[in-house]
């Protein structure tokens, strides 16, 4: 059928790097600094996952901290698009998580106004870590498939609500150095010793969804998810399972899903250092392709959603 439309992609995937070193898409780094030192977020190609977070475990060196991609990254990705006069669509790492989605709007217009008859479309996913990833695996499946930029655009924006994602931090210190937990969440959790279990609402920001005690029964509960949520009709799921240096208990997931689910593809990855950053070693995260999201809402949701459609 032919390829009709290009992809950028950001770091903020967490997926193996091999997975997105294809022809047509472009991959843009999201900066770090770790142990003192400015890096770029290139799927571990410069860094081990282990490096990374052994010195997050190491309390005498500074936390790693995170930025959004320069405005002039941005900007040279997206003339090299307009150049290649090939359209290209940009899915880009949660608005609510990060500011460079609203960049990238800025640098798309201000790139325009140089090439008046160029497409180039920028999608807020809405998600992030490998919930962006299975986004962005998919994403390239449909543009090998023949999608043109536009149709692109409107399955992107559709499909994000289909990504079924949940995972499990060993506390809530790193999200909380980063602004991203109330102080008094992160202390509540602490002093209960409890796993908790988040995802993402429909805003693309973090939801916390449970806490469980100790990690075995957390890892149950990452599969009970799997199990809840996923359409056994679908042949050929793709699961994608990532950890944040904890393999032992991403390989139990793994074994656990194994048990029940035939026929499916399993993906395994690591937490990459801009969300490790953020979560902390021992993440452990699954993401497959589920019901609709914004079908599964509590009441006060389903109320503000009514009341939004009649303005």
């Amino acid at each position: 059928m032919g390829i009709k439309c290009n992809l950028i992609v950001d770091s903020c995937c967490d997926l193996p790097f091999s997975m997105v070193d294809v022809s047509g898409v472009e991959l843009i780094e999201f900066p770090f600094v770790h142990d003192g030192e400015e890096k770029q977020d290139d799927l571990y190609r410069s860094l081990t996952p282990k490096e990374f977070y052994d010195a997050m475990r190491n309390k005498k060196k500074p936390s790693p901290t995170t930025a959004q991609v320069p405005a002039n990254i941005l900007e040279a990705a997206f003339r090299r698009a307009c150049e290649s006069g090939v359209p290209t669509v940009y899915l880009c790492f949660s608005s609510a998580l990060s500011g460079s989605y609203d960049t990238a709007l800025i640098v798309r217009d201000q790139v325009l106004s140089d090439y008046p008859d160029a497409e180039l479309y920028v999608v807020d996913t809405m998600l992030a870590s490998i919930a962006e990833g299975l986004l962005v695996l998919g994403a390239i499946d449909q543009r090998e498939s023949g999608l043109s930029a536009l149709e692109m655009v409107s399955w992107a924006e559709e499909a994000r609500w289909f990504v079924n994602a949940q995972f499990m931090v060993d506390d809530l210190e790193a999200l909380h150095r980063g602004g991203r937990v109330p102080t008094g969440i992160a202390t509540a959790g602490a002093k209960l010793d409890v796993k908790p279990l988040l995802g993402f609402d429909l805003s693309g920001a973090l939801s916390f969804s449970g806490v469980t005690r100790g990690r075995k029964k957390g890892i149950r509960s990452l599969a009970e998810f799997f199990r809840r949520k996923n359409d056994s009709a679908q042949i050929g799921q793709r699961i994608i399972i990532a950890h944040a240096d904890a393999p032992g208990d991403a390989n139990r997931l793994y074994e656990d899903l194994l048990k029940t689910e035939d026929g499916v593809l399993f993906t395994g990855s690591y937490i990459g250092p801009v969300i490790g950053s953020h979560v902390g070693p021992g993440m452990v995260a699954v993401a497959f392709w589920g019901p609709d999201r914004r079908e599964d809402l509590g009441v006060a949701d389903r109320i503000a959603r009514r009341v939004k459609s009649k303005e």
